[in-house]
């Protein structure tokens, strides 16, 4: 009786729109009851029945997946995670206790899990028709995207394939499943159907891509089968004993290939059929890359579904997410935008990083923050130029997006194939294969050319060191579109890349190694904002200073409290940017920024209360306070890293090798999920 009122509720939750989780059985008891007419109901015809399918999309992302495991170990610092609370887990350092680790992963992919395995049973019994097979198809893909996601935060997990109204009471409490026999199956499962789903062109969904057609599928099945082939944490599921704890691919050699083959034949068939493409032309003054994701904040889907393969909708009152707040907003302090905080900083290393011709820093890496000039109230916005330490993500910035259902409902779909991730992981496939090969570069040139650096050298020794230029292309390429954590770890990158960064960080804070020459004064432009939403803002101009005369000049300046003082300031600033053949009209403010320092230091407030903010304005931004308000330089702060850099809660400070490549489960003291579940057992490293 248990199992068939939780069966009922979850479908009729699905076709009416209710959203359970599925945290106890006590909770769902205390829902509505449905009865076994609800799903005949459902399942009498195929129209009805495509209903459900598509309610099988609503729990496959969720505001865990980018808030903290968006890109931990390399692109980003989670501002609320350096104080050591639940958020901590973005800095790899998990708690069951607390708890501080993946748990939302847990509860909605096996609501996805159940509700495709309801889906499957019922559609076998309607008549087979060419649209019945693509449903069917769809919610195989769905069900191996949601189990793919359990296995790369938990390892081996609990396997269910057919619905809880036919599980025997035991099979309730199941136990973890070897992750190598979920893969077999879901691949084989896929490979199956894939042919089923029709191409995007011939499907009829629309100008946006939200739901799985063949194209997609195909990428998905090449993902997956690269997750199953690559690197993974692992230990003795049977005695759980910590000291079977072990990093490696699955031990069959040959089975390796063939996911490999099986990925380059899906990949080489979605290339060859032409469909899709990176944009390469921009629009009204845009880069193709900020072409790209404007037009994609903004829901033009006939422009982006060009590369956009797979998105997952979020639109409306009922479904819709908070994707887009704490990766999307850069700090605004008020006026049309509100006063969400940002929660999330680029590293400055990752910003860094790009080559400056490359177009897409300034997509994912916003150098300003929305703020006031000088009325608070009436908000004059300005796009304030920030420092290294409080760059943010900005490939869903706010200004490009529709106006948002409400504060936490932003309207942005969510991103999971885009068709640079094709031919990245084309490249991979061929490299496995058959090393640097010609056709491995080529795919790999093709993402660079379009990013503006395709004259830059491929490093291509052999295999190990191509692998690495793949995984850097995609840290540039796919950052903060939920995929560099999964790719390092699959990769076995991930403990050379979380100690590269720790160790990168500490060396611009000294100024030191490649990080020596970078020049800490920028000349900035003053730029004002409209604050409407379709903005199509990009990034703050600036030129860098570092002729030493420069510096001392435009350094001169104590304190900007008199009119003098800030006249003679930006008299300064005038004579500078003329030696570098910048005459600024009447109109026109420029002022200095001081990135080594923190955006609230004495000198940044009084080079911005120069160029005309407010003494009001100076003071802060939205972005919290653990990061932005520190210096970066170790010669700003008494010779000492800021705490976010080396402190107790430093960055990454949790990772441990053979620990933190996976999560573990909520302890018993949180409640779930292994108190749901006596069966289950403890990440043995957590016990």
């Amino acid at each position: 009786m248990k199992k068939n009122k939780i069966y009922s509720i979850l479908a009729a939750a699905l076709l009416f729109g209710a959203a359970p989780a599925l945290t106890s059985c006590e909770d769902l008891l205390e829902k509505p009851s449905f009865t076994a007419d609800d799903l005949d109901f459902v399942f009498s015809d195929e129209d009805k029945a495509e209903l459900y399918v598509k309610g099988c999309y609503r729990a496959l992302v969720f505001s865990e997946l980018w808030r903290p495991f968006i890109d931990p170990g390399v692109t980003v610092i989670s501002e609320d995670a350096i104080d050591g609370g639940r958020p901590r887990s973005a800095n790899f350092a998990y708690d069951p206790i607390l708890p501080a680790t993946a748990t939302t992963v847990y509860s909605q992919s096996y609501k996805t899990i159940e509700s495709c395995n309801v889906a499957l049973k019922r559609l076998a019994g309607l008549h087979e028709t060419a649209k019945l097979k693509a449903l069917k198809a769809e919610v195989t893909f769905i069900r191996a995207f949601a189990y793919n996601e359990l296995i790369r935060f938990y390892g081996d997990v609990p396997a269910a394939f057919s619905p809880i109204s036919e599980q025997q009471d035991q099979s309730w409490y199941p136990k973890r499943t070897s992750r190598d026999e979920i893969y077999d199956r879901i691949i084989g499962e896929m490979q199956d159907c894939v042919d089923d789903l029709p191409w995007f062109s011939e499907s009829n969904y629309g100008s946006a891509p939200e739901r799985l057609t063949r194209q997609a599928a195909k990428g998905i099945l090449a993902r997956i089968c690269l997750y199953a082939g690559g690197y993974s944490l692992r230990w003795d599921i049977e005695t759980n004993d910590a000291s079977s704890l072990h990093f490696d691919r699955r031990p069959d050699e040959a089975r390796v290939k063939e996911l490999y083959e099986i990925a380059d034949a899906a990949l080489a068939e979605v290339i060859g059929k032409g469909e899709n493409s990176l944009i390469t032309q921009g629009r009204d003054g845009m880069s193709p890359y900020h072409t790209l994701f404007y037009n994609y904040c903004q829901r033009n889907f006939g422009v982006s579904s060009q590369e956009m393969m797979w998105q997952i909708a979020q639109l409306g009152e009922s479904t819709n997410s908070d994707f887009g707040i704490y990766n999307g907003q850069p700090g605004c302090t008020g006026g049309t935008f509100g006063t969400r905080k940002t929660l999330q900083v680029k590293l400055p290393t990752y910003y860094l990083s790009f080559d400056p011709a490359d177009i897409r820093r300034d997509v994912i890496c916003a150098n300003y923050s929305i703020t006031y000039l000088k009325d608070a109230d009436n908000f004059d916005g300005t796009n304030c130029a920030t420092t290294f330490s409080s760059i943010m993500p900005g490939k869903y910035r706010i200004q490009w997006c529709q106006a948002p259902q409400a504060a936490a409902k932003r309207n942005v779909d969510v991103p999971l194939l885009r068709y640079a991730d094709i031919l990245l992981m084309y490249a991979e496939t061929q490299n496995y294969l058959h090393g640097p090969n010609d056709a491995a570069k080529a795919a790999l040139k093709q993402v660079r050319d379009r990013a503006g650096i395709g004259a830059m050298p491929i490093a291509a020794a052999n295999k190990e060191e191509f692998l690495e230029t793949i995984m850097q292309e995609r840290k540039w390429e796919l950052g903060d579109e939920l995929l560099v954590r999964g790719d390092l770890i699959r990769m076995n990158l991930i403990e050379k890349e979380v100690r590269q960064a720790q160790q990168d960080i500490k060396d611009l804070s000294d100024r030191t190694g490649k990080y020596a020459d970078v020049p800490a004064l920028r000349i900035v432009k003053l730029q004002m904002s409209s604050c409407e939403y379709g903005e199509k803002a990009l990034t703050v101009p600036y030129i860098e200073i570092s002729d030493p005369a420069e510096i001392t000049k435009l350094t001169a300046m104590k304190n900007a409290s008199t009119a003098s003082n800030r006249n003679k300031h930006n008299q300064a600033v005038k004579e500078v940017l003329a030696a570098h053949g910048i005459t600024p009209s009447d109109s026109e403010v420029w002022y200095t920024v001081n990135m080594f320092q923190a955006w609230t230091s004495t000198y940044n407030k009084n080079s911005r209360r120069c160029a005309g903010y407010s003494p009001a304005a100076i003071t802060a931004l939205n972005i919290g306070s653990t990061v932005y308000t520190k210096p970066l330089a170790s010669s700003e702060n008494n010779g000492a890293y800021p705490d976010w850099v080396a402190g107790e809660y430093g960055i990454y400070h949790g990772f441990v090798k053979n620990k933190t490549e996976i999560c573990p489960f909520a302890g018993k003291s949180a409640g779930h999920p292994l108190i749901d579940n006596p069966n289950l057992t403890q990440h043995p490293a957590y016990k």
